[in-house]
């Protein structure tokens, strides 16, 4: 084949195509790039990240795209002209196309997922389950869209799957009640990740990890107590992070009946506020306060309500106000009773005399 109408100089049928194949595939990579970058400096000012996501999913589906359609732009050559040729390229084109398209919807979920896993709720605790879950949807789907393409019939492979998912759900109920409870916990959120719990069994501690077969919590000596969700959806729990995590320490004091509860109440409220002014954890801004509650067999008893940031904030806080309000009552004179047993010998004397008249 002559080239640049000289005489006698020819390019073998493969090379000529070749070219042509590099040099459409590259006039498009070129184009692409170009095209990709462009569209990155405008997504760039505006306020939302969907356009970035889509530019970014979009990137890679289209090299495939363009790989094969420089392909089928040389099928087109009259030499090759071949209808069963032909026949596959369109066949391997639309099995491309398929492909690409299913990898771009992919792509574009797992990085959605992924950006608004750290602003959505739900999101937070269950990106993991619900990344995989939309995976496993899009190829499934992919798959059957690719295989009616090649003219598989999908039907009885529908069939078949309806039976097959019939005895998995039988032999894995266990676990499918747990991913159930896993998608209660996350859509009702009676615990979230970071937040402090105590369960009805009595651990209590950070909940670490919420899995779409057990809820992780970290207790406050670092270990682990691993429950099925099912458990803890059906288990009655404290959580002291709702509806936030500030919350009272109450600290129950007695004194003797002799005090001036007057003077009791003064001195303990100015050590409530020393602490938590000074105490790491305590909030400052906040009025302690006493209240009576009951006349005990030993003692006049009363409640001291602080308040902390959170939970694990409230042992600090009651160790430190315990040892302060210790020595200021010791200094000040209010005695802190402890049990005692009388005997009142004029009560039992009498007691003793009347009973011998009877």
């Amino acid at each position: 084949m002559s080239m640049g109408g000289t005489p006698g100089f020819y390019l073998p049928l493969e090379i000529m195509l070749s070219l042509g194949y590099f040099l459409w595939v590259g006039a498009l990579l070129i184009a692409k790039r170009i095209g990709l970058h462009w569209l990155r400096r405008i997504a760039r000012r505006t306020e939302t990240k969907f356009d970035d996501i889509l530019i970014r999913a979009a990137d890679f589906p289209l090299t495939l795209f363009i790989l094969i359609s420089g392909g089928f732009i040389i099928e087109k050559h009259p030499a090759l002209a071949n209808p069963q040729l032909t026949h596959a390229f369109l066949v391997v084109l639309k099995a491309v196309v398929i492909v690409s398209i299913i990898l771009f919807a992919e792509r574009l979920t797992v990085s959605l997922i992924k950006y608004y896993s750290t602003s959505v709720e739900i999101l937070k605790s269950w990106s993991g389950v619900v990344k995989g879950t939309s995976q496993v949807i899009i190829y499934g789907l992919g798959l059957l869209i690719l295989l009616d393409s090649f003219g598989i019939s999908v039907t009885p492979l529908m069939a078949s799957l309806g039976i097959g998912s019939l005895a998995v759900a039988l032999a894995l109920q266990p676990s499918l009640e747990n991913f159930f409870s896993c998608i209660q916990i996350i859509t009702d959120r009676p615990v979230q990740i970071g937040h402090f719990i105590k369960l009805e069994s009595g651990e209590e501690g950070y909940v670490h990890r919420i899995g779409w077969r057990s809820t992780w919590i970290r207790m406050l000596s670092n270990n682990m107590v691993v429950i099925p969700n099912k458990s803890l959806v059906s288990a009655k729990i404290i959580n002291y992070y709702y509806p936030e995590s500030e919350m009272a320490a109450l600290v129950e004091v007695g004194v003797h009946y002799g005090s001036d509860l007057e003077h009791v109440e003064k001195i303990t409220v100015e050590v409530a506020k020393e602490i938590l002014n000074e105490v790491p954890g305590g909030i400052k801004d906040f009025q302690p306060f006493i209240r009576f509650h009951t006349f005990d067999d030993y003692s006049i008893n009363f409640s001291v309500i602080l308040r902390v940031k959170e939970f694990t904030d409230n042992y600090l806080m009651k160790h430190e106000f315990i040892k302060r309000l210790h020595k200021r009552y010791k200094k000040e004179g209010i005695v802190i009773p402890y049990p005692i047993e009388a005997v009142n010998f004029e009560q039992e004397k009498a007691f003793e005399n009347r009973s011998s008249k009877y």
